[in-house]
């Protein structure tokens, strides 16, 4: 119970700081340098090297990079289907193919499962990373230069090596090996235990909902892909081939998160619909609540 009343209360600061102008309008970003820069290494460094290394690990890699690439082929029709310029189509996919891992990932797995599962929920994230970094990239060229963006596998390769939690993974996996970590995992504790707190009240200050109502369609759209056909594909996916246990339930929970922050920064920069991302953002956060409640359940019945 403590950790949803944390969830409401972070968020709702926020909204309250931006709407009553009492915080920079750009504080967010001195927050999400905190998070991305020290934070969420330090998880690495916390879970990664007591994670149980086995081939059902691959799960929650695969389903990842399955997510992504089904979203470009549900919005390549769907934006067909609507006479939807290029530049449209990679903003959704943008925006439906990218869970928001770590920033509502982590306090709601905390939340319905505890924190111990975070070893796994880290493996989700850094994935999903990847994926954005790859898969992600290459949409917002196509989209922001009318389709016929040159892919410079440089350019992706540089976001790749110089981002910092995935430099964090890298390093907890490899120190691991050579280092015992143990004696500075009180201070790995203190940095990680600043991720929930913080990035929610990052998310509340960013949330926007102004003119939802013109784009209600794609908006829609983008949430029925992220937060329903996604969490269901990948349980699905888990029952045929027979990934149990937490493997598969953190994987679900985490397909099922709401559309990832970042999808916001890189719509921007590669001038991408940005005002529907953020929507979709917002909105998604919301109505993230009510779904991660459903795959819960959902994941409660059907794996154990």
């Amino acid at each position: 119970m403590v950790n949803f009343i944390l969830i409401a209360v972070c968020i709702i600061a926020g909204m309250i700081f931006k709407a009553t102008k009492s915080i920079h309008p750009d504080a967010h970003k001195g927050i999400n340098t905190w998070i991305l820069y020290l934070a969420l290494p330090a998880v690495s460094f916390k879970y990664l090297p007591k994670v149980e290394w086995s081939k059902e690990m691959l799960f929650p890699v695969a389903t990842t990079f399955l997510i992504a690439i089904g979203s470009l082929f549900f919005m390549k029709f769907y934006s067909k289907a609507k006479g939807y310029s290029e530049r449209s189509r990679r903003s959704l996919e943008l925006a439906s193919g990218y869970s928001n891992t770590s920033f509502i990932g982590f306090p709601l797995i905390s939340a319905f499962y505890g924190e111990q599962y975070l070893s796994i929920a880290i493996i989700c994230d850094q994935t999903m990373f990847l994926c954005l970094s790859t898969i992600g990239i290459i949409s917002a060229l196509k989209g922001g230069s009318n389709g016929s963006g040159a892919i410079d596998v440089k350019f992706i390769l540089k976001r790749l090596f110089t981002f910092p939690p995935f430099l964090g993974c890298i390093g907890a996996l490899i120190l691991s090996q050579f280092i015992d970590l143990t004696p500075a995992e009180p201070f790995f504790d203190k940095l990680a235990a600043t991720v929930g707190p913080l990035a929610l009240f990052s998310v509340g200050l960013q949330l926007k909902f102004n003119g939802w109502r013109k784009l209600w369609s794609q908006i829609s759209m983008s949430m029925l892909y992220k937060l329903m056909i996604a969490p269901a594909v990948v349980m699905l996916l888990a029952l045929i081939i027979g990934i149990k246990g937490d493997v598969a339930k953190i994987t679900i929970f985490e397909a099922a998160m709401p559309t990832l922050v970042t999808s916001s920064i890189i719509a921007e920069q590669f001038k991408l619909n940005t005002k529907l991302t953020n929507l979709i953002i917002g909105i998604s956060i919301i109505f993230g609540f009510i779904t991660s409640y459903f795959w819960f359940e959902m994941i409660q019945f059907f794996i154990k």
